[in-house]
């Protein structure tokens, strides 16, 4: 398991300590018993390959992989190429539509919007096929919330966008007086409506920015 340069000398480190050491012993037994992981091996750092550190701009924050077979790819809410956007991330779609004009087709890789500056970074990094949750406590919450600690201390005007609980809990490091944090329901279909759908996030994220002499995202994937 390696890491991008570019935040090597952030969280190296962090692969030499117990916990993550005990995390990749984890992964490889249950390589070992014969479970299919998400997402593949050489794509569970993807959040941290597509974005370098000095490029982060926007954090949105998920929970864990897609556990369908070949969904997955290391960015969360993103599918790989090709496979159709799953609720929650339709309801994504459907809310940037509203605020921003944009229209989306069946694509749902995010990838465009990580070599953007937006670290699209799930809580934990892997699961098991078909069992949501599976890997939870293992160790990478650890591993992510020092990444959010670092991002917090080391970068001025980032637009932190927490949606649901989940999320929110893990945003107690950030210091809203140096960052942005936008907060509301989780998109998926069961909360959406509670006020996901109508919050305003893209356009204000693209606001905030701009504010900060930089340059506003492009949301539009086609």
């Amino acid at each position: 398991m390696t890491l991008h340069s570019s935040w090597q000398p952030h969280l190296g480190e962090e692969f030499e300590k117990d916990y993550m050491r005990e995390l990749r012993a984890f992964l490889v037994s249950e390589k070992q018993a014969g479970k299919t992981l998400y997402p593949p091996m050489p794509d569970i750092f993807n959040a941290f390959e597509f974005t370098p550190f000095d490029q982060v701009k926007v954090v949105i924050l998920g929970q864990d992989p897609y556990h369908g077979p070949g969904q997955a790819h290391g960015l969360c809410f993103s599918v790989q190429a090709g496979v159709r956007p799953p609720p929650s991330l339709k309801n994504i779609f459907k809310e940037i539509n509203s605020e921003l004009g944009i229209e989306f087709s069946e694509n749902g890789c995010l990838t465009p919007w990580a070599e953007q500056g937006v670290l699209l970074l799930n809580s934990v990094l892997t699961v098991q096929q078909n069992n949501a949750g599976s890997h939870q406590g293992k160790g990478w919450e650890q591993f992510t919330d020092r990444a959010i600690q670092v991002l917090n201390e080391q970068h001025q005007g980032l637009v932190f966008l927490l949606w649901g609980k989940y999320a929110q809990d893990k945003a107690a490091v950030i210091d809203r007086s140096r960052h942005l944090v936008l907060a509301s329901p989780h998109p998926s279909p069961f909360s959406a409506h509670r006020g996901f759908l109508g919050n305003g996030h893209f356009a204000k994220a693209n606001d905030y920015l701009q504010a900060q002499g930089k340059t506003p995202i492009n949301w539009c994937l086609d």
